[in-house]
């Protein structure tokens, strides 16, 4: 996979209320090390030319991942939602000619092969952007993802906005997504704030992207655990499990 024109921005920046701790969410620990190091390294193996942190909340605790993995970073000094977040690269990336893949310190159990052919896809139907979806038996409270005719992604709909209809689509937004760098940042730019949280969201630059008349291609993974965000003390717990499950099975596979 030609990868020299890639740079991966990690979402890193939330204070992770719910994890009951003064830590930055993204450094509390699964197999002994901070979850963000996890994405870095993934980073890292798809041989990413950048590979960019967006930290916040008491981003000084990360310095020495920073300065250990030689990665570059922006502070996103106001949480002000994913799509803002991501805005806070575009001076740092303005002169970049590739994919911007978009990952999340908080999930640090995808995969380097789901990325990959994820990357692959982007780039074979070249699209403005592919999102990472997933089919879940409950998707209650999750972005569903609606596809057209042609079966490219048409809207992500948020379940507190979906129809009665759309609540039935069990395909759902991970929220991790690939974006040719000179569609995305003037999208960015338009998104507005106009919702319930008063943030500003990636989702929103999916409908900009088709109300351009510009592609959107959904590549579905088929293991839900990969997405998952850990947001609690509980998920933490459940991602430390998945992790010692895994890494124990490949122990053993091994020679």
């Amino acid at each position: 996979m030609d990868s020299k024109h890639l740079a991966v921005v990690i979402l890193a920046a939330g204070k992770g209320k719910r994890m009951k701790s003064d830590l930055p969410k993204v450094l509390h620990r699964i197999g002994g090390k901070p979850m963000v190091e996890y994405v870095i390294n993934t980073a890292k193996r798809l041989k990413a030319e950048r590979i960019i942190l967006v930290v916040g909340h008491q981003w000084e605790q990360t310095q020495d991942l920073i300065d250990r993995y030689r990665v570059e970073f922006v502070i996103q000094k106001e949480q002000l939602g994913t799509g803002h977040a991501v805005l806070q690269t575009q001076k740092l990336l303005s002169g970049f000619d590739g994919d911007v893949l978009i990952l999340y310190g908080d999930v640090p159990l995808l995969t380097v092969s789901t990325l990959k052919k994820l990357l692959r896809e982007h780039r074979a139907k070249k699209v403005a952007a592919t999102v990472l979806t997933v089919d879940l038996e409950d998707p209650s409270h999750y972005g569903r993802i609606i596809r057209d005719e042609q079966g490219m992604v048409q809207k992500i709909v948020e379940a507190k906005d979906a129809s009665a209809d759309q609540k039935k689509v069990r395909e759902i937004n991970t929220g991790i997504i690939c974006f040719d760098r000179k569609a995305l940042f003037p999208v960015l730019e338009k998104i507005t704030n106009d919702n319930s949280q008063g943030e500003y969201y990636l989702t929103d630059a999916i409908k900009l992207l088709r109300e351009r008349k510009r592609s959107v291609w959904g590549k579905k993974t088929t293991d839900p655990m990969e997405a998952l965000g850990i947001n609690s003390t509980e998920e933490l717990k459940k991602a430390e499990k998945i992790y010692s499950k895994r890494h124990s099975h490949q122990t053993k596979v091994l020679p």
